[in-house]
């Protein structure tokens, strides 16, 4: 063989547009890169791969004096000639063993070697670089593929999407995403600048594709054509709306419907159909699920867990750690679920897999009802959280197929505190009217559902005697003393909430009695709940040994979330008993367990609020008043607009009001009002805000460590990293890395900037 001449130094391609954000990537990507002779970048089609690789080898390039080298392999047909597509790029001629003759050359070489595209000769790939890592010493690879290459000492990077911007974007700072979409924008449409008339349809755009770089950029390119607006309402039909090819395109799957059927071209058989069966899990599913939902066929030869590992493999879904028992949690992009999807309805698989899946949520919601009273209380409710999209789908499908109906209803009744405590209280409401309305067979489901109806709409001050009328008639039908006392919990609760104390507490006491012959701890446990509320509200002392014994059951059975309940509980008897600093205190271990429950939440913010006005402190009740009145609006609930809690906030009021005076208090309220949830705990601790946190915990302005600054200000005096690396006795990687990471700190873009970032700075003591 013979190499061309040395004064080239690789074959990169110059950047035809802008590239847009990933700076923590490229920052990691070269970390990596450095200590590891092998990174293969993966991720789904169109997420960036290719682009993010060509400018980590172009920010690289100065280490590698004989080349950066471009190997592209998507046009690659037969994996046999690999070798000579390799030595082709380097610019190498030869005949015979090309994979020798490319070994020979690169021996004494430093060379980087950028490998793109190559998941469809994803074996070859590995087998060549393998030989070629082990004969040259001064060898890199820096490969992108949808899936692994499985060669020691491989690296691996996985490509996500880009940020797109959040519920409660301000649009004080860019978002790649949104950058990234205005910038081609203005490309292929002169004159196209972010507004604020036109921020919110750009947002919308960028949600809903994602953050997919290729996605975003077709998008774009439909500007020459389109309104943003006009944009925005087609892209329900996004696959068949960005299905066209830039001039001068390579033969390569350039639009993102394209990318996605190679990848799926790319599968098995059996990986093919899990795909298109998963696409019904629109919040990510676990092993479980696809094994109950998925299941491979027998001829397959492969179980669940092979076929997920492979589409794990293959970048088809991505792992996410933390769900219930410490499974890991899998997830496809939307675009990627929506191919599968169409693919299932190709197949006419779909009422098969629907059917095994409103089973298996059936089955999961029944498991909830038994277990979620237990140790495992707080990872269930995480669970069903993570599962929430996946129990919309599920009852939504069901509830649109009649014979899928009693699924939903007993899915939903199951659920029925699930609802409650997740804030979802309409929603949960919503589910099952519709199943009553649509399942009116007088079966047990049918009434553990009127019970968690009635319960529901007592919170929301929504109508319920019908409900608790059916539930009478259905709880003598059946002769089940649990659906008695569900009856009477849900009776002596609306009577509590509209005033009726003594005539509640007296239901409420039937209830309890109840539960105690069903054995139903978790029943046993909220009515305690409610009958130490409503004592307390008479004046009853009985309350605090209600109170006490939840508590006490909370512990027994070890569940963290009731816990929450028991505290705030055994809170209020305390304040009524004249002791308000204890009462804090166990209303703020209580909100210390950063539970999820909004409601819980609520109740304990506003009794906080009680205990810091027994103490005159008159400036912190109105902030908490503020704060769970932020807290009632968000969790769905109404109970804090009801007497009698409401008599206790506004007395609370008045006294500060005269305190402090209407505009003070009413600045007050209307502050902690807009807190965000985080906020509200923050304040209700007595912590200080996050940023403020965290800028005392850090030694140097910035968020930098010493060491940084030290840097820092050697970099404003113009030095070099190589000097840098000489005067402070360090490798060049290791200047690299922090300056890499100053600028990423202070939000910089290069190393100019440091100098008048600091300009800003007071100065060190000396």
């Amino acid at each position: 063989m013979h190499a061309r001449s040395r004064r080239s130094v690789g074959n990169l391609p110059a950047e035809l547009t802008s590239f847009v954000g990933r700076r923590h990537e490229l920052a990691e990507a070269k970390r990596r890169l450095s200590a590891a002779r092998l990174v293969t970048l993966t991720g789904a089609g169109g997420v960036g791969k290719t682009r993010l690789a060509l400018r980590v080898a172009a920010d690289v390039r100065r280490a590698f004096p004989d080349g950066v080298w471009l190997v592209e392999l998507a046009d690659l047909g037969d994996p046999h000639l690999l070798p000579s597509t390799v030595a082709t790029a380097l610019g190498l001629r030869g005949t015979g063993d090309q994979s020798a003759g490319l070994a020979e050359y690169l021996e004494d070489k430093q060379v980087l070697l950028v490998l793109d595209n190559c998941e469809h000769v994803a074996d070859e790939c590995a087998t060549l670089v393998a030989k070629l890592l082990a004969v040259s010493a001064g060898l890199r690879v820096l490969a992108t593929s949808r899936h692994t290459l499985h060669v020691e000492g491989e690296h691996i990077l996985h490509v996500e999407p880009l940020p797109v911007p959040g519920d409660e974007d301000t649009g004080a700072s860019p978002v790649e995403a949104v950058t990234l979409f205005a910038e081609r924008a203005a490309a292929v449409s002169p004159g196209f600048e972010l507004t604020p008339d036109n921020r919110a349809a750009v947002i919308r755009i960028c949600r809903r594709l994602e953050g997919i770089p290729l996605a975003i950029e077709l998008a774009a390119v439909r500007l020459r054509v389109l309104s943003v607006d006009q944009l925005v309402e087609r892209l329900d039909d996004r696959l068949g709306l960005l299905t066209s090819r830039p001039l001068g395109a390579k033969p390569r799957p350039r639009t993102l419907e394209a990318a996605i059927g190679w990848s799926f071209e790319l599968c098995t058989p059996a990986e093919q159909r899990m795909w298109a069966q998963a696409s019904v899990f629109p919040g990510g599913f676990d092993l479980d699920a696809a094994e109950h939902v998925c299941a491979p066929r027998e001829t397959d030869g492969d179980s669940a867990l092979d076929v997920v590992a492979g589409l794990l493999d293959k970048s088809v879904i991505s792992r996410r750690n933390g769900t219930f028992g410490r499974h890991a949690w899998y997830r496809m992009l939307e675009t990627v679920r929506e191919y599968g999807g169409a693919k299932l309805a190709e197949a006419d698989d779909e009422p098969g897999v629907r059917a095994r899946q409103a089973r298996y949520y059936a089955g999961l919601a029944r498991r909830y009802r038994s277990e979620g009273f237990g140790p495992q209380q707080v990872e269930w409710l995480d669970r069903l959280r993570r599962e929430h999209p996946n129990l919309r789908s599920v009852l939504e499908h069901c509830l649109a197929t009649p014979e899928r109906a009693g699924h939903a209803l007993d899915i939903a009744a199951s659920l029925w505190n699930f609802w409650y405590g997740g804030g979802l209280v309409p929603e949960g409401c919503r589910y099952l009217r519709r199943g009553l309305e649509l399942c009116g067979e007088r079966t047990i489901t049918r009434a553990r559902a009127l019970y968690g109806m009635a319960f529901l709409a007592i919170q929301t001050g929504a109508p319920h005697t019908e409900l608790l009328a059916e539930l009478a008639e259905l709880a003598e039908e059946f002769d089940d003393e649990r659906l008695r006392a569900g009856r009477a919990e849900c009776a002596g609760m609306a009577a509590f909430f509209t005033g009726d104390l003594q005539g509640g507490a007296e239901l409420l006491e039937r209830a309890l009695a109840g539960y105690r012959t069903a054995g139903d701890a978790l029943l046993v446990f909220d009515t305690l709940i409610l009958l130490a509320a409503a004592r307390f509200f008479l004046d009853d002392p009985r309350g605090a040994a209600a109170a006490e014994e939840a508590l006490a059951l909370t512990e027994r059975h070890q569940a963290r979330w009731s816990r929450g309940y028991a505290l705030w509980a055994v809170a209020i008897h305390r304040w009524r008993a004249g002791e308000p600093r204890r009462a804090a205190e166990l209303l703020r271990e209580a909100v210390a367990l950063r539970l999820t429950d909004r409601t819980l939440l609520a109740f304990l913010v506003e009794a906080l609020a009680w205990c810091h006005s027994s103490e005159g402190a008159h400036d912190r009740t109105a902030r908490l008043l503020g704060g769970s009145h932020a807290v009632w609006r968000l969790s769905g609930a109404r109970v804090g607009e009801m007497s009698p809690y409401q008599g206790f906030d506004e007395q609370c009021a008045t006294l500060a009001r005269k305190a402090l005076g209407d505009e003070e208090f009413d600045a007050a309220f209307a502050a902690a009002s807009r807190f965000g949830l985080d906020e509200v705990v923050r304040y209700a601790l007595g912590e200080k805000p996050a940023q403020a946190a965290k800028a005392a915990r850090t030694s140097e302005p910035g968020g930098l460590t010493r060491r940084q600054r030290e840097i820092a200000e050697l970099v404003a005096r113009g030095m070099t990293n190589k000097e840098i690396a000489a005067g402070l006795v360090l490798s060049g990687r290791t200047v690299e890395g922090h300056v890499e990471n100053i600028l990423v700190k202070l939000g910089l873009t290069s190393r100019a900037q440091v100098a008048s970032w600091l300009a800003g700075q007071p100065r060190r003591p000396a």
